[in-house]
């Protein structure tokens, strides 16, 4: 019964943001700042919904000035409702083509400038990639999943090129950003608090770097972001 309502609740609660949002983003639209408000109308509430108590360790990411690439591991579709609470000032995200076609969601999500990628059409992939390096050097930071897909594993599956590429064309950094494993520990059905911990790590440098550079800059923040996710797996109780 509680995981019933507490759905319809979020589900509302989702509607009644995507409306707000829309305002907000019809008065000032794709402003590079509509992305982190729309964040966390989304996700304070949410969070106090489902019972999830944000422990925000972020001060590499919120120190760096906007003009980064964020990358994040991604589990699940309540992504949102966590990662939400620490969205940096200027920043948007990438996210594949369908979601522009969830009613209010993906309006507010083309209204926050965020990129839009059809991910079955190499060319115009291509194309919107081109883009975030004018975004980036605008002095906007692009939040990226460089897993490309949710995964709710105990090991992060294997980065896309993509985020490295934009960084070493742009001659920005990166700041990772990890996200203890929650989604198998959600219990909705319950109400006793969970917490999630979001730790960013210290940003690391791409100027002068190269398209050769690209595979050990993957190794190397890809193994970073999971020696801190093991790490916090041991901090939380698993009760």
């Amino acid at each position: 019964m509680l995981y019933l309502l507490r759905m319809l609740l979020l589900g509302l609660h989702f509607l009644l943001v995507g409306l707000v949002g829309l305002v907000i983003g019809l008065c000032r639209p794709f402003n590079p700042d509509n992305s982190r408000l729309y964040a966390r109308l989304y996700s304070v509430p949410a969070a106090w919904l489902m019972r999830i108590k944000v422990k925000a360790e972020v001060g590499p990411l919120h120190d760096q000035p906007p003009g980064c690439v964020i990358v994040a591991n991604h589990q699940s579709n309540f992504d949102l409702f966590i990662i939400g609470q620490v969205v940096p000032q200027r920043t948007v995200a990438i996210g594949k083509k369908s979601l522009g076609w969830i009613p209010l969601f993906g309006q507010l999500f083309w209204l926050g400038g965020n990129v839009l990628i059809d991910r079955n059409n190499a060319y115009q992939a291509r194309k919107a990639m081109q883009v975030t390096t004018g975004i980036l050097r605008d002095d906007t930071s692009i939040w990226i999943f460089p897993e490309g897909t949710r995964n709710p594993g105990e090991q992060l599956a294997p980065f896309k090129k993509g985020a490295f590429h934009m960084a070493i064309d742009a001659g920005v950094p990166i700041v990772p950003v990890c996200v203890s494993r929650y989604a198998k520990r959600l219990g909705l059905n319950s109400w006793r608090q969970r917490t999630v911990i979001i730790r960013s790590l210290p940003p690391i440098e791409t100027a002068g770097l190269s398209k050769q550079d690209v595979p050990a800059l993957i190794e190397q923040c890809r193994t970073q972001m999971q020696q801190c996710l093991d790490r916090m797996e041991t901090e939380l109780p698993h009760a």
